[in-house]
Parts: structure tokens; sequence; C-alpha cells
């Protein structure tokens, strides 16, 4: 009856080593991307990324809303904004004008 697994060769002493060698620095590199994931100033640092390319998102998608890719202004967009302005304008001295009567009485 022939034995069916067959015996692994022995490894030498510098395999062994080696392959320690090897078995440590993937534990040392497992152990600093574990500390870089958990330490409270690299969680910091992520987060402020996290909020830095939320506003460039943000400022990026306010300035689409008024110019034009190739850099122009877009015309009809500004001009209804600068009238919500001045309509906000005029209704905000109305009410300032109507309180001042009202006070004067």
């Amino acid at each position: 009856m022939a034995d069916s697994q067959a015996k692994p060769t022995p490894r030498t002493k510098a395999q062994i080593e080696a392959a320690l060698q090897a078995a440590r620095a993937r534990l040392t590199g497992n152990l600093e991307d574990l500390i870089d994931q958990v330490h409270p100033n690299r969680v910091k640092q992520r987060e402020i990324d996290k909020i830095k390319q939320r506003a460039q998102a943000e400022l990026d998608n306010a300035k689409s809303q008024v110019i034009n890719p190739d850099g122009s202004p877009r015309v009809d967009r500004l001009a209804v904004i600068g009238g919500a302005v001045a309509g906000l304008v005029t209704f905000i001295l109305i009410v300032r004008a109507i309180a001042r009567r009202g006070r004067g009485r």
C-alpha cells in the first residue's frame, strides 16, 4: 500500500529564518496600519480632509451654477440672483420703515 501523502521536504535553517523575517515584516506592517487607523490625530486629519473635500465640492457646484464651463458668466442666472437680492433688500428696507413709523407714534 503506497503512502498517498508525500512528506514535505524539511526546510533549512535559512528558509525558516526567512519565513520568520517575512512574518515579522507583515506583522509590523499590519500593526502600523492598525495604529494609523485608530490614532486620534489620524482620525481627526481624515475627518478634516473629508470636510475639505465636501466644501470644495459644494463650492464647485455653486460656481457651476453661475459660471459656464468656458469661464464666462451665466448672465441669466446672475440676473435672477441679482433680482432676488434686490427684492430682499427692498423688503428689509420697507419693513424697517414700517417699524420706525410704528415706534414714532
